[in-house]
C-alpha cells in the first residue's frame, strides 16, 4: 500500500491519551511526511514518550500489563493512519511488520548479550540477504560498533549503547523509524555525532524518521519539520528554520 496523495506516511488526528485520570496527550493532530525527519520536542512530562508508545503500539502492551496487575487504566481515542490504514488498535508486532519500528528511550538493550547479538536479535524480521546488507550498513554508519561487536552491551559507553540501539532498530527494516529521546544523558560531542547520523540515515536510506527529544538544540538543524509539546498539547510547529527563528523557541532551547 502506497502513501496517500498528500505525502504523509503517518497521520494523527485528535489523539487523546489518559493514564487513569491524568491526560498525557490532549487532542493532538500531527503528520509525518514520507522521507522526512520530523521532531517532537518538549520538557519532561510533555507527552513525547506517550506519543511514541501510541504510534508504535507499545501502549497496548502497557495497558494489558497494568490491567493484569490491577494498576492504572490506560485509555486512548482519536485516529492514527499509516499509509491511509487505521492502526489505532493494531498490535505492536503487526505494526513492526508494516515497518513501524521504535528505538526506545533508555535504549533497553540486552546488556549481557554482545553488540553483534543485539543487532541480530533486531533483525528477526529480515531475511538473510536483508540482514547481511543492513548489518554492513550499521557498521559503516557506526564504525565503533564494528570494533566492539563482541563486547557485552552492558559494558559499552552511553554513546555506544545509543548507536547500538539505533542499529538494532535499523536491523528490523523500518519504513518509519521512531527515535524516543535518542540524545538522553549523552555528552555534547556524542549528541552532535548522533544528530548527524540521524540525518545520514534519512539521506542514504530514505527511511522516514520521527524523533522525540527534550534537549532539542542539536536536532533542530537536521529536522525537516517539528512540533513543540507542552502539557500534552501542541503549542508550536513549523519547519526547522521557522522553529529556530521563533523567539519562544530561542528562549526555551537556546538560552537567548
Amino acid at each position: 500500500m502506497s502513501s496517500p496523495d498528500n505525502g504523509f506516511l503517518l497521520e494523527i488526528k485528535n489523539l487523546i491519551v489518559f493514564y487513569e485520570n491524568a491526560i498525557a496527550i490532549n487532542n493532538v493532530s500531527l503528520n509525518f511526511r514520507e522521507g522526512q525527519i520530523t521532531g517532537v520536542f518538549g520538557a519532561n512530562s510533555a507527552g513525547k514518550s506517550s506519543l511514541m508508545h501510541t504510534v508504535s503500539g507499545i501502549i497496548l502492551d502497557m495497558k494489558e500489563k497494568e490491567k493484569r496487575k490491577g494498576g492504572e487504566r490506560i485509555t486512548w481515542y482519536g485516529e492514527i493512519k499509516y499509509r491511509g490504514e487505521d492502526i489505532l488498535n493494531l498490535k505492536p508486532s503487526e505494526r513492526a511488520k508494516k515497518g513501524i519500528v521504535l528505538c526506545p528511550e533508555r535504549r533497553q538493550l540486552f546488556s549481557e548479550s554482545s553488540a553483534l547479538e543485539n543487532l541480530k536479535i533486531g533483525g528477526y524480521l529480515a531475511d538473510k540477504t536483508q540482514g547481511k546488507k543492513t548489518l554492513d550498513y550499521v557498521f559503516s554508519l557506526f564504525p565503533e560498533l564494528q570494533k566492539l561487536k563482541y563486547r557485552e552491551a552492558g559494558f559499552l559507553s552511553g554513546g555506544e549503547q545509543q548507536m547500538l540501539a539505533i542499529g538494532r532498530a535499523l536491523m528490523a527494516q523500518p519504513k518509519l523509524l521512531l527515535l524516543d529521546e535518542p540524545l538522553l544523558g549523552l555528552a555534547p560531542s556524542v549528541e552532535s555525532r548522533l544528530a548527524q547520523a540521524i540525518k545520514q540515515i534519512r539521506n542514504e536510506t530514505k527511511i522516514t524518521i520521527a524523533l522525540s527529544e527534550q534537549y532539542a538544540r542539536p536536532l533542530f538543524p537536521v529536522i525537516d519539520y517539528g512540533y513543540v509539546l507542552e502539557n500534552g498539547g501542541i503549542v508550536l510547529e513549523g519547519s526547522s528554520r521557522e522553529l529556530m527563528d521563533n523567539p519562544d523557541v530561542i528562549g526555551a532551547y537556546f538560552g537567548m
